[in-house]
C-alpha cells in the first residue's frame, strides 16, 4: 500500500473514529513523523511494565518500596523498574504488590498449569485407582484376603462414583 501523502511504501496505519464515521490514511514513516502522527522512539519494555504495576499496586506503592528480598536481595522498586523477579521467594516477599497484577493479567493468582487435551478429567481419581489395584494385587499375592477384599469394595466404590471402570 502506497502513502497517501507521497508514493513511497506506508508503513504507518492510523484509524480514527469521529461521530460514528471511521476513517483510515496510510502513510509512511516519514510522511506520518512531519505530520506528528506518531514520535519516533522504541519499545521501551521496561517502561510499559512499569505503568501497568504502577496502575493495579498504585496505593501501596509505599509499603512496598521498602521491601527487599532476604534470599537475593532485590527489592521491589528494582521489579517495578525490571519487570522481572530474582527468585522464587519474592513472590512471598512482594505477594501485596504481586496478586493485583497477576489478578489482571491471568484472571487468576494462581498458575494451574494445562493438561494435555488427551488427558483424563480427573487425572488424580484415575491415579488413586491405579494406586488401588496396585495395592489389590500386593494383598492377593501375599495372601492378604480380609485386606484385599476390603481394597476391591473400595475400588467398586470409587469407580461407579467415577463413572469409569
Amino acid at each position: 500500500m502506497k502513502c497517501q501523502s507521497c508514493s513511497n511504501l506506508a508503513t504507518v496505519h492510523l484509524t480514527s473514529i469521529v461521530n460514528g464515521q471511521k476513517s483510515e490514511r496510510h502513510l509512511c514513516q516519514q510522511c506520518a513523523e512531519q505530520e506528528q502522527a506518531i514520535q519516533n522512539q522504541e519499545l521501551n519494555l521496561p517502561a510499559i511494565l512499569h505503568s501497568i504495576i504502577g496502575q493495579h499496586v498504585g496505593p501501596m506503592t509505599d509499603e512496598l518500596a521498602s521491601l527487599a528480598c532476604p534470599a537475593c536481595g532485590i527489592k521491589y522498586m528494582d521489579f517495578r523498574a525490571e519487570g522481572r523477579l530474582g527468585c522464587p521467594n519474592d513472590y512471598n516477599v512482594f505477594r501485596a504488590g504481586l496478586e493485583p497484577l497477576l489478578q489482571r493479567i491471568h484472571r487468576a493468582e494462581r498458575h494451574v498449569g494445562k493438561r494435555p487435551r488427551r488427558a483424563p478429567g480427573n487425572a488424580l481419581v484415575l491415579a488413586e485407582l491405579v494406586e488401588l489395584r496396585k495395592r489389590l494385587r500386593l494383598a492377593v499375592e501375599a495372601e492378604a484376603y480380609e485386606e484385599a477384599a476390603h481394597l476391591r469394595d473400595l475400588l467398586r466404590t470409587k469407580e461407579a462414583s467415577n463413572g469409569s471402570g
